[in-house]
């Protein structure tokens, strides 16, 4: 390392997360303007925090590292500096709580903020240090697990394991794919702008820590504003929560009501002040991404809904295109506890008697639609230095695979769930296959990908055959075990990389996951419960909720999909008319990718090579009934964000953008919890009045009759 401290370093460029799809930045990062450079650059500073040698980026172990990583990254590491501490797990645990209490809530609403891991990292350091000046410097006696409640200074290792337990005990699952890891040329967008602020916050110079004041403090303003502010929209003012101008010039016209209603309508030109429809995606998501969203929003929601309500297409308005319930062909709601008997021995049938009375299981067009819309070693610099710390050894790795299926198999084998216990084994396998191209995904964009629909038709299908059990239950088993374990990996990896790029130890990285979901789970369940006897007649739909916040619309989904796919199956499903056509998706899906390509070879300049096909159908098969207000804001906001600022703007946008965007979450959730802890709980009211209407709170009251 010191041969290379007079060697000579390249210039630096913009931090620019939309990528050219390669790892590498797009053209627009290869400007030479010295104003758009990065924010290592824009205080008229060199690193942010390292004082670190200067290297030849042109040698062997640079060579594979992208030049955004370059940018960000640091290549020096002082492998003495701590990691788990007695301070680091203190504040691992406290974040766990807080973030599982958050994310669990939010997961029963319609809209939510994710907890903003952003708010972690910028508190957690003030609090460590304040610990650290605090704590005695006494050892705790227990033998070889003895250990120091002071050990000296907090580092940037303590604030960094922080920052990753709350995000996994937040988010729950964990799993690993080493390659998505070691590999430079997946970056992980979100592991990048944490980097960015951990360094930032980190700094040695009096300049970088001045920096990290002025942050912080306008980091509380803005939480404490949001704080305050979200009170109107979700509790005194909830008409601003939804503008819809197109229903305040004609509120009884209700093809215009449809049209303008954020809530049971399209929300076309629909305009939110409340943060939890909008959420700091606008920053984190770039904006080809946003783009790509908003139009799969345009037409799924904004055409092909007013075409099917409107043309009375595909059983609208008898069955209700803004829901995302499961009809009998009547309309009527389904009866499916009537399809379903237990026999002498406690094995539950399928009543077919019945069936042939009740017949197909329908849903709503736009409900209908999202069916169609659905070894080797490293040698570059980092991995170099995170390979001096050991890893997992392989009976570790049995261990941590063999433990967690064995427990599940368990469960599944019961019958506790419904679920054919052969089924499990395939559920582990298509969920093992179909991590890693999702995770190649979240790798590049930063933008979630679910396998969806397709898993429950493998499902349905499977249980076809006779003495299966056909309970809806089963199926959203299936669907957790081949689907939602998955998903969250690629949360679990984005923070492994954070890990990778600050030269975390791997196994004191992994331990922390593993100890902050076991923080985790049973705060997870005890917030359910709590949120289950609080608002469970909003939640089951027995009483409406006048702001449409509360309606568990995840968990309706999963009961339609169960009753379609698991009880009446895939085969009756498909054979009729009504649903058949929802099958050419498989089709349009292959094709799609090729037409795109086909595009950009055509039309290189027109940039379709930013065009995912993968984001779009995935943001198309997103469900709009209950609540559409949000991503005409969202677009918006994000054209102002990611496009304005971040091209004309940068320098100020590198400096706040993240910050404001972890203080809004952050101000939301925070305002959420209170209300649902001092409020939601006492049986404190709404006060109607003018910004609160008994009858319609956006005023559209063509839709209220």
């Amino acid at each position: 390392m010191a041969s290379m401290r007079d060697e000579k370093i390249e210039p630096t460029v913009a931090l620019q997360l939309p990528s050219d799809g390669k790892g590498g930045p797009t053209e627009e990062i290869k400007e030479k303007d010295q104003s758009s450079q990065s924010w290592a650059d824009s205080d008229s500073s060199h690193d942010p925090s390292l004082d670190e040698p200067q290297y030849d980026f042109t040698s062997e172990e640079f060579a594979n590292i992208p030049e955004l990583v370059r940018t960000v990254v640091g290549f020096e590491d002082d492998p003495t500096l701590l990691v788990i501490t007695f301070r680091s797990v203190l504040l691992s645990s406290l974040f766990c709580i807080l973030g599982s209490c958050v994310s669990q809530i939010s997961y029963f609403r319609t809209t939510y903020a994710p907890f903003p891991v952003f708010f972690v990292i910028l508190t957690s350091a003030p609090l460590g240090r304040l610990l650290a000046r605090i704590l005695p410097d006494y050892t705790v006696p227990l033998g070889r697990f003895s250990f120091s409640l002071n050990p000296g200074p907090f580092s940037v290792k303590e604030h960094a394991i922080i920052g990753i337990a709350a995000n996994a005990g937040s988010q729950g699952q964990w799993a690993i794919r080493k390659i998505l890891i070691d590999d430079p040329e997946f970056i992980f967008p979100l592991s990048m702008q944490q980097v960015t602020l951990y360094r930032s916050m980190q700094g040695k110079s009096e300049l970088h820590q001045g920096r990290a004041k002025q942050q912080m403090k306008v980091f509380w303003l803005i939480l404490f504003g949001t704080f305050v502010w979200q009170f109107l929209p979700e509790y005194l003012f909830p008409l601003t929560a939804s503008l819809a101008p197109l229903c305040w010039f004609a509120s009884q016209n209700h093809t215009v009501n449809f049209l303008g209603a954020g809530r049971g309508g399209i929300g076309l030109l629909n305009i939110t002040l409340n943060w939890s429809n909008i959420t700091s995606t606008i920053i984190t998501y770039p904006y080809s991404v946003q783009v790509t969203i908003f139009v799969a929003f345009v037409i799924t929601t904004w055409i092909l809904i007013p075409v099917a309500y409107f043309g009375n297409l595909w059983g609208s308005p008898t069955y209700n295109i803004m829901s995302n319930g499961v009809f009998q062909k009547n309309g009527s709601s389904y009866p499916f506890n009537s399809l379903i008997y237990t026999d002498a021995s406690g094995v539950q049938h399928f009543n077919e008697t019945k069936y042939e009375q009740v017949g197909l299981a329908y849903s709503g067009a736009q409900y209908t639609w999202e069916i169609f819309m659905e070894g080797h070693y490293h040698q570059d610099r980092l991995s170099k230095i995170i390979q001096q710390y050991p890893g997992m050894t392989k009976w570790e790795w049995v261990a941590l695979t063999i433990i967690p299926i064995g427990i599940l198999l368990a469960i599944v084998a019961a019958g506790s769930v419904w679920m054919p216990t052969w089924t499990y084994f395939v559920a582990l396998g298509f969920g093992g296959a179909a991590m890693l191209p999702m995770s190649l995904v979240y790798a590049m964009s930063g933008f979630s990908i679910k396998v969806g629909f397709f898993n429950e038709l493998i499902y349905g299908y499977m249980i076809e055959a006779p003495g299966s059990s056909r309970h809806p239950l089963g199926q959203l088993a299936y669907r957790i075990i081949s689907g939602n374990v998955w998903y969250d990996a690629g949360t679990v990896l984005e923070d492994q990389k954070i890990g990778h790029y600050l030269h975390l130890p791997p196994r004191q990285v992994i331990g922390v996951q593993i100890l902050a979901n076991m923080v985790a789970l049973p705060v997870n369940y005890g917030v359910m419960r709590w949120v289950l006897a609080t608002k469970f007649d909003y939640v089951s739909g027995k009483v409406a909720d006048p702001l449409g916040q509360w309606t568990g619309q995840d968990f309706k989904s999963y009961n339609t999909a169960g009753i379609q796919y698991a009880l009446v199956g895939p085969k009756k499903l498909f054979a009729s008319s009504f649903f058949s056509p929802v099958l050419y998706g498989f089709l349009a899906g292959a094709l799609a990718p090729v037409i795109i390509w086909l595009l950009h070879k055509k039309f290189p300049r027109a940039r379709f090579d930013l065009w995912n096909t993968t984001i779009f159908f995935a943001s198309a098969a997103v469900f709009y009934g209950n609540l559409s207000t949000g991503p005409f804001t969202t677009i918006l906001l994000g054209t102002f964000t990611n496009f304005f600022l971040y091209h004309y703007r940068r320098q100020f946008w590198n400096k706040w953008a993240y910050i404001s965007g972890a203080a809004l979450d952050t101000g939301f959730n925070a305002n959420l919890l209170f209300i649902f802890v001092f409020l939601g709980s006492t049986g404190a009211v709404m006060v109607k009045w003018w910004g609160n209407d008994a009858v319609n709170v956006e005023k559209c009251y063509a839709l209220a009759k």
